[in-house]
């Protein structure tokens, strides 16, 4: 079962979605007390897009002095446009929070690699781990953030999975009050890790004096930059592949001044863009948001098992999906 603060966020999200509108509302229906971990509804990358060669699998040859580069899980160094991203979200024993929170990981991640053969368009599959890293709460907390942080335990056990399915990790960041940078700073020992990314949940940033789940958090592409940034610093130092940031968004407001984040080498964005409801409901969300973002910016889509067909009637096809104009290069379910 979702929790309360997941809940208010998702009509929320419904409502904005149907009314095409500005700024979000409070949500009138406080959060209750229930066990963590916190539902999210949308869980949900910067730097170059040059093309990548068909020979990239191959390491880039080292210098005395520098070790070699290290390959993405699948071959190369880059991601696009090789590859077709392809995953599930989710969290140990939480179904509410998605997919790969149900049953065995094991067969989920053989149930990513055999479903994500229909969405390739000729592409080669990429299979992606969304683990809700940093969980948001409608209580603040011993530190007043209203978030928690998951054990080391779980991110060893998905990173192992990663790695035995040849697969991307990314480390799911819900804020609530904190800042992002820092939730980012705090996984570093995983980020140097070649098939390890982040993926920012904004809607969940919210600020001083606000409560999760009341209102819509958000940032600014000031703030995203700040995390870029460190992150092209990190693949440098540990000579990594490109690094994904994913950035979820379910309305334009979500992100203030998206273009002020730039470009930094060795990062690659993505964009998932989480609206909720019919298909028409969800095009149109994607189209409006999808064009606030910078051209160096890759699309993504994500899709709802149960909110989508509660509010929508069905989920969209891979045809429906790749037919969007960008077409989305990462495709995330929950």
């Amino acid at each position: 079962m979702r929790s309360a603060p997941a809940r208010a966020a998702i009509a929320l999200a419904v409502a904005l979605t149907l009314a095409g509108c500005g700024t979000a509302a409070p949500v009138t229906s406080a959060p209750t007390d229930e066990s963590p971990p916190t539902a999210s509804q949308s869980s949900s990358t910067a730097g170059p897009t040059g093309t990548t060669s068909a020979t990239a699998s191959a390491s880039t040859p080292a210098s005395p002095s520098q070790p070699a580069t290290q390959e993405l899980p699948r071959g190369g160094t880059e991601l696009f446009p090789r590859y077709r991203l392809f995953g599930y979200s989710g969290y140990p024993g939480a179904p509410g929070q998605g997919r790969l929170g149900i049953g065995s990981l094991d067969e989920r991640m053989k149930e990513i690699e055999k479903r994500g053969q229909q969405w390739l368009g000729g592409r080669e599959l990429m299979p992606v781990m969304e683990l809700i890293a940093v969980t948001v709460h409608g209580s603040p907390g011993s530190d007043g953030m209203f978030r928690s942080r998951t054990d080391e335990a779980i991110i060893k056990k998905w990173y192992d999975a990663a790695v035995a399915h040849k697969a991307l990790l990314l480390l799911n960041i819900q804020p609530g009050r904190a800042d992002f940078i820092d939730e980012v700073k705090y996984f570093e020992k995983w980020l140097k890790h070649p098939n390890v990314g982040v993926a920012l949940d904004p809607e969940w940033a919210v600020n001083k004096g606000q409560i999760p789940g009341r209102v819509y958090g958000s940032t600014s592409g000031k703030e995203l930059d700040g995390v870029a940034r460190y992150l092209s610093d990190l693949t440098e130092a540990n000579n990594l592949p490109q690094k994904v940031m994913l950035f979820h968004q379910l309305h334009v407001n979500i992100i203030a001044k998206p273009k002020a984040l730039k470009e930094h080498p060795g990062v690659v964005y993505i964009n998932s863009v989480d609206g909720i409801g019919s298909p028409g409901a969800k095009i149109a969300t994607y189209k409006r948001v999808i064009k606030t973002r910078p051209s160096y910016v890759h699309a993504g889509f994500k899709l709802f098992y149960e909110e989508d067909v509660a509010t929508g009637g069905r989920l969209m096809t891979p045809k429906e999906v790749l037919k969007l104009k960008p077409q989305p290069e990462y495709i995330l379910f929950e």
